[in-house]
């Protein structure tokens, strides 16, 4: 049976996240940097939790976070309207789902 691209994803992920835990080491190769556990801020952690996951992960778990909640712009799906919680991680109203890496960035330690 095919597996769906999200649960190769997960295997990826698990992977990496169960590399660096035995080395020590971020993971290589190219979605090193994707994989590799990073610790989301007071502000951030509101939404995606406190503990160390992937930067993948915590994109994913943004959106879920704004598709639960009906944060699009409902004319233009690429606008986030933020709620309170996503104000301090914008730091506004509004963003575009193409910003949102960027502010996330700020929001993240490796």
């Amino acid at each position: 049976m095919a597996r769906t691209r999200e649960q190769r994803g997960e295997q990826e992920t698990k992977a990496a996240v169960s590399k660096v835990k035995k080395t020590g080491k971020p993971a290589g190769g190219a979605r090193g940097g994707i994989t590799a556990p990073v610790t989301p801020s007071p502000e951030l952690a509101e939404i995606v939790g406190d503990k160390k996951i992937p930067r993948s992960e915590v994109v994913k778990k943004v959106w879920d976070y704004i598709k639960a909640n009906d944060l699009q712009n409902p004319k233009d799906k690429r606008e986030i309207l933020a709620d309170s919680k996503l104000e301090k991680i914008f730091g506004g109203k509004k963003a575009s789902m193409f910003e949102m890496n960027k502010h996330l960035a700020k929001h993240l330690k490796a």
